[in-house]
């Protein structure tokens, strides 16, 4: 049995499907207010609990082999949700899980952080993902941490302040720093692969296929529309300070500072090596923004 905590999310409910499409049994944590509908269409054994709440985790981790992580409450609390915010979920709700998993038996947790977590700025985020990779060294378990860099579907469309169909794109520091863009459905089948794999390793840093900066995608989006995008752009040290000031008030939100920042500062010395030698074909980011190019045509 896998137990995946994040399922009801866009990258957990594409390893949920891909693990049931390969066979396997799996079980999803899902918070008490959300609906279970499409993880039951697919044949998931559905367990009302919440990263928040320990005993939940407990019961949870029972019978399973392998827990497989990917809940974040930041998209929750970019939506306007206050609690529980990324301290209690992505930092103590992680800890509990990795407790309740280690007390159970579990053999593997595999736990999905981001390349670039070790670049020392402090955001909330950063913070929490630091503690669970430390915590999860120190555990019985076989650890298999899965950093991806930034995704196409988040980083490169609306969400992300790169609105190709609106004309407007935001530019944290000067970008020109490359980063290895990837597709979510690449980082599903990745988590999937090292979820089976007899020997994986403790950490995969990975991206996409191409070295892409922010303002190469700019320019590429520029010429699938024929149009000029309007580009705000954030100096470094601004966003440096906003990160800091928003913290506390605003943990979310000082996280996407933070994580602008870092992209603009470390070049990514990374690449699609882990997909391609698991056989994922991975997807170039600039299909990515020429596809949502044409949808905006």
């Amino acid at each position: 049995m896998i137990l995946v905590v994040g399922g009801s999310g866009d990258l957990g409910g594409r390893i949920v499907r891909r693990l049931r499409d390969g066979g396997a049994e799996v079980r999803c944590l899902v918070r008490p207010a959300v609906s279970d509908a499409t993880l039951r269409g697919w044949g998931v054994d559905v367990v009302r609990g919440d990263l928040t709440d320990p005993a939940s985790l407990r019961a949870a981790c029972e019978g399973v082999e392998t827990v497989v992580a990917s809940a974040t409450a930041v998209a929750r609390m970019l939506a306007g949700a206050r609690h529980p915010d990324i301290h209690e979920v992505d930092e103590v709700g992680m800890a509990a899980l990795v407790d309740a998993a280690a007390g159970a038996g579990v053999a593997r947790f595999v736990y999905v952080s981001y390349a670039g977590v070790d670049s020392a700025l402090g955001t909330p985020l950063e913070r929490a993902k630091v503690s669970t990779e430390a915590r999860l060294a120190r555990s019985p378990m076989r650890r298999v941490v899965v950093r991806p860099d930034a995704f196409q579907e988040v980083h490169l469309a609306p969400l992300g302040r790169f609105d190709v169909r609106a004309g407007k794109v935001a530019v944290f520091g000067k970008g020109d720093t490359r980063r290895r863009w990837v597709a979510t459905e690449d980082v599903a089948a990745l988590v999937v692969a090292v979820t089976g794999e007899e020997d994986p390793p403790d950490v995969v840093t990975f991206g996409g296929p191409e070295a892409l900066s922010r303002n190469e995608a700019i320019a590429l989006a520029e010429q699938a529309t024929g149009r000029t995008m309007k580009v705000q752009r954030m100096p470094r040290a601004v966003a440096s300070v906003g990160m800091r000031l928003l913290g506390r008030p605003n943990p979310a939100l000082a996280t996407v500072f933070g994580l602008g920042l870092m992209m603009d500062q470390h070049e990514a010395t990374w690449d699609d090596t882990p997909l391609r030698e698991r056989g994922i074909p991975p997807r170039p980011a600039s299909d990515w923004i020429r596809d949502q190019a044409a949808a905006a045509s």
